[in-house]
């Protein structure tokens, strides 16, 4: 049975669309407005593992960004993510949770210190539990992708993660950004006791790659190039623009390849930044492969769909999960979770199947009571 104490989803890019469509969605579910589709925490796999209700969600966040969440979610009705008329419907939960939600940071003309902004942002963490969260909060990256840090300094992402270490938060990093996979936040998370997740949401182009790279491997044939494109605009276009974020974006796209084939084929993913497409995007595989007597053959992929839409209800899933699992008493990376990540934490499997297994033991887990 699901837990109906209020409890905290606080999420860092909390003006952005992900972010928006989760928490349009989780109000227009709660309303009875629109199924749980895209949901396995509202699947039979988890029932009776007394997950948060969606109803008890409540949301803050940090940006740096000062479009209120009402105008977002129109903007994404325009662009045809949201249902036209779901912003009017849910518009005092929209409302509540940009109330909510913390200036980000830092800012080019910040000149305060890594530690200093820490407990800023733990600040306003504790502070929104204290009042709203009664149950607990749970921290969620969704902003945009940032390069891979070049020296000591903590990169933002980083920031927030040690910030919600500190306020006592689980964490999760459904980004590519490092978060704490840091160095310097290695000891952190092991002392913290809390349990983590991540890293890079499995939405689309990658998710599709870990059924069919298990696939060939399982056939034995041979594949001797992989190669795909990415299209899509929005603040993803725009951030993966950066050569640096891109190349920390397809980094997880050729782990799962490389793991799941067995071996690191010919080819290379390209992303490019079409801003026309808005929050939609567009991903081609092009995959080259022997089959019996060297006979060559070519299989091709297209995936087109709303990114936001795509990622909402697995950040739905994952906040739920990840509360629960610290409820249970678990601490430490999640792996049981690489079902919903490009880079999973822990040493877990690559392929979706295997990783539905996983997931699916951590639900008897959970349902059991059970740390470990």
């Amino acid at each position: 049975m699901s837990t109906s104490r209020p409890t905290g989803v606080w999420l860092i890019g909390a003006r952005g669309s992900v972010a928006t469509t989760v928490v349009a969605g989780c109000a227009a579910m709660s309303a009875g407005l629109h199924p749980p589709t895209g949901m396995l925490t509202e699947t039979a796999l988890f029932a009776d593992c007394g997950l948060p209700g969606l109803s008890s969600l409540v949301f803050g966040g940090h940006d740096t960004l000062d479009c209120p969440l009402p105008k977002r979610a129109e903007e994404l009705v325009a662009g045809g993510v949201l249902p036209p008329g779901l912003p009017a419907a849910v518009a005092a939960e929209l409302t509540a949770a940009d109330d909510e939600i913390a200036p980000g940071g830092p800012l080019p003309d910040d000149d305060r210190d890594e530690q200093t902004l820490i407990e800023a942002f733990a600040a306003d963490i504790r502070d929104f539990t204290t009042r709203r969260a009664p149950a607990g909060t749970v921290v969620v990256n969704v902003a945009s992708t940032e390069p891979a840090p070049d020296g000591a300094a903590l990169p933002p992402s980083s920031l927030y993660a040690a910030a919600a270490l500190r306020a006592g938060c689980p964490y999760v990093n459904f980004t590519p950004s490092t978060g704490l996979h840091h160095p310097s936040l290695a000891a952190a998370s092991a002392d913290s006791g809390l349990p983590y997740a991540g890293r890079d949401g499995k939405t689309g182009q990658t998710l599709l790659r870990s059924v069919l790279g298990p696939m060939f491997a399982q056939r034995a044939l041979a594949v001797r190039a992989w190669s795909g494109t990415n299209l899509l605009g929005g603040g993803d276009g725009a951030a993966l623009a950066d050569p640096a974020a891109a190349a920390a974006k397809n980094a997880g796209k050729k782990r799962v390849l490389a793991d799941t084939l067995g071996t690191t084929v010919q080819g290379e993913v390209h992303i490019d930044d079409v801003p026309a497409l808005g929050d939609w995007k567009t991903a081609w595989d092009h995959i080259a492969f022997d089959g019996f007597l060297g006979t060559r053959m070519i299989l091709q992929t297209i995936w087109q769909g709303c990114d936001s839409s795509l990622a909402a209800p697995l950040v739905l899933d994952l906040a739920r999960l990840t509360l629960r699992a610290r409820e249970a008493g678990l601490s430490g990376p999640l792996t049981d979770l690489g079902f919903y990540f490009k880079d999973p934490v822990g040493d877990g499997p690559s392929a979706l199947g295997d990783q539905h297994t996983a997931l699916g033991r951590l639900a008897t887990r959970l349902r059991a009571g059970e740390a470990r």
